[in-house]
């Protein structure tokens, strides 16, 4: 073994990959979207093992799942035919589209760890888009349900809504309202440490040091200055929370973090969770539909921790700001089709080509 980690063989290979590489490669998808992906490549390979492709269901783990789809592609099985066949059993299910794009995008991403090539996915995709149009002429009933977006009306009714004299209440407002005022993934208001937030006289500062589609973590410094609604000011509503925060001696760590119906902060030691008890991504899409409820809010819409950064983009849009500063504060690609597509709503009305028109 030499100093790097790398292990020399005899066979073809010539090296193995060492443990801290292979754990670097893990990481480089972000933890949500590998355990994803781990589900999906899972139930393919359940699937392939139902149709007698595979002797029996591999394990889910990483090493498992890797190993038997190099056992399908050795089963003398045409992967590309396989994999075509399995998409259009998904849809015979009634999976959405979006869900089978992304077990599509796991397999494929699987195949090509497996076996070092690409793997061929025309075929899967017409029968995608044969679907999608299937499901476009039979009615409403089974379009997408997008994130219903938070507006400043709906969000100053969440607040409210909130029991500020708990740690529980202090916690969710803060996150309610940072989360919006940074146009925030819930997954970046999950990921926010305590030394990501500054303070100065026009506001506070919020280091994002990574997202979903910044692929080289350069990161994104927010600048949100004081709202002049106590309850809804980013900078007010943080302070509070810090506050919190310091009395339970916590001045390092997440910014958001677990509390049990006892007040008490963090993990505790029988707990489940990260050991330093910071909220999931998956919390916070529970806190904010939670509240919605709590605050009477349409109980039809779809309400979801993306419906903070889907509120932040239309209600900006709506004051009149720009489009790429909108994008560039919210972490969008500049001409981002997401972003468009929420501006849309927004000027579906407000800049309606048949207004004044003389209809």
């Amino acid at each position: 073994m030499t100093d790097s980690g790398l292990v020399t063989t005899s066979s073809s290979a010539g090296l193995i990959l060492s443990a801290g590489t292979r754990d670097r490669l893990r990481r480089a998808m972000p933890e949500s979207t590998r355990r994803a992906y781990t589900g999906d490549l899972h139930r393919f390979l359940t699937w392939c093992a139902g149709q007698a492709l595979l002797p029996t269901i591999p394990p889910r783990t990483d090493e498992h799942l890797t190993a038997g789809l190099r056992q399908l592609r050795t089963a003398d099985a045409d992967v590309h035919l396989v994999v075509t066949e399995y998409v259009n059993a998904l849809a015979d299910a009634g999976r959405a589209p979006a869900s089978i794009e992304r077990a599509l995008a796991a397999i494929a991403a699987a195949h090509r760890t497996a076996t070092g090539e690409r793997l061929r996915t025309d075929g899967p995709r017409q029968v995608l888009r044969a679907y999608r149009r299937d499901r476009a002429t039979t009615g409403p009933g089974v379009r997408v349900r997008k994130a219903a977006p938070v507006t400043i009306t709906a969000l100053r009714a969440m607040t409210d809504a909130l029991d500020r004299s708990t740690a529980t209440g202090v916690r969710d407002t803060a996150l309610l309202v940072l989360g919006f005022a940074l146009g925030a993934r819930r997954s970046e208001l999950a990921a926010l440490d305590i030394t990501d937030l500054s303070f100065t006289s026009e506001g506070l500062q919020v280091e994002i040091r990574t997202a979903k589609t910044d692929h080289s973590s350069l990161g994104r410094t927010a600048a949100l200055p004081y709202g002049t609604n106590p309850a809804t000011c980013p900078v007010r509503t943080a302070q509070a929370w810090l506050s919190v925060l310091a009395e339970h001696n916590r001045s390092t760590g997440p910014l958001f973090v677990r509390i049990d119906r006892h007040g008490r902060l963090g993990r505790v030691p029988t707990g489940r969770g990260s050991t330093d008890g910071r909220l999931t991504g998956q919390a916070v899409a529970l806190i904010v539909a939670r509240t919605a409820r709590t605050a009477a809010l349409d109980p039809a819409a779809a309400w979801s921790g993306h419906s903070l950064r889907r509120g932040f983009a239309t209600e900006t849009y709506r004051t009149g700001a720009d489009p790429l500063r909108i994008a560039r504060a919210g972490g969008w690609k500049d001409g981002s089709a997401t972003l468009l597509g929420y501006i849309e709503t927004v000027d579906r009305w407000q800049a309606n080509p048949l207004t004044g028109v003389g209809l």
